[in-house]
């Protein structure tokens, strides 16, 4: 079946004719004809516009699943908030307040909060609205740290790789220079966290966080790499909501992009690739003001 397929349903009894629908569909998947919206196109996004526009409701987009607009930790006022109704400063404050947490309590993450924050995630735009996410989450402690002992064995390995100068050496003169970056840019402290885990037993990884979501993407999805990234930014902010610090593991990230056998241990398809993993928690540390940025670099033209 092709996923563009219209599953735009419009019921004639409630249409009014307006032709508002028409305006904001980006697929020209509606046609008005003799005073009626009907599907006429071929193809569809299944963004919602049509059915969210509709002054009488008129319009059901069938693959939408309503399901997703209903929360276990929170109830939600479902009407659409209108262009520059919530205030700027109230969301400067929250993008600003969220920091990376290193320090985590050993409390676990409710699964209905995880829940939450994958419905919260998915409603970030997507290249063509493909929605191609998928979410693995791993739900306890015990998870995240089993989890870690296949990142700590990839490094391990990556490390003593990296030890020999002939190898180093032979690569760089076939013009692979990643290796010896990694050795100059991460190799020290990567051997200190590995060295502190095995004989302190310091989660130097996950920094003792007691969840974890891996975000990938399907790889038909137009843009999966931008699309995950979209996706991540809203748990982040949610996160910080619902009480719960936050750090992105680009470590983990690498590892398993360069070794496709780590997600086949967490049971996630190859078919699948992972552009972000979140550790969460509950937060053992408490900031009390924001601060600035690194200035950057801004053009207008």
């Amino acid at each position: 079946m092709n996923l563009r397929n219209p599953t735009t349903i419009v019921d004639p009894d409630k249409c009014t004719g307006c032709g508002i629908c028409l305006g904001v569909c980006p697929s020209d998947t509606l046609s008005l004809i003799n005073g009626v919206a009907v599907v006429t196109g071929e193809n569809s996004l299944s963004c919602g516009h049509c059915m969210a526009v509709c002054p009488t409701d008129a319009i059901e987009v069938k693959a939408l699943d309503s399901e997703m607009t209903s929360f276990e930790t929170f109830s939600l006022e479902k009407k659409w908030m209108k262009f520059g109704d919530f205030p700027t400063k109230d969301l400067a404050r929250l993008i600003m307040s969220r920091r990376s947490c290193r320090n985590f309590k050993n409390n676990s993450v409710e699964p209905e909060i995880l829940r939450d924050l994958i419905k919260l995630a998915v409603f970030a735009p997507s290249g063509t609205n493909s929605q191609g996410w998928t979410f693995t989450c791993l739900s306890s402690r015990q998870a995240v740290l089993n989890f870690g002992v296949t990142i700590k064995q990839f490094f391990q390995n990556l490390n003593k790789k990296a030890e020999n100068l002939f190898l180093r050496n032979g690569l760089k003169l076939v013009g692979i220079k990643a290796l010896d970056a990694y050795y100059k840019e991460y190799y020290a402290s990567v051997k200190t966290a590995m060295d502190e885990m095995e004989n302190k037993g310091l989660d130097r990884l996950f920094h003792g966080a007691t969840a974890c979501i891996l975000i990938g993407s399907d790889k038909k999805a137009s843009c999966p790499k931008e699309d995950a990234m979209l996706a991540t930014g809203n748990i982040l902010l949610a996160a910080h909501t619902m009480g719960l610090g936050s750090c992105l593991i680009g470590f983990a990230v690498e590892a398993m992009k360069a070794d496709k056998t780590i997600q086949g241990k967490i049971d996630i398809p190859n078919g699948e690739n992972i552009y972000a993993v979140i550790a969460l928690g509950y937060p053992d540390e408490t900031y009390k003001s924001i601060t600035g940025r690194k200035k950057p670099i801004i053009r207008f033209k």
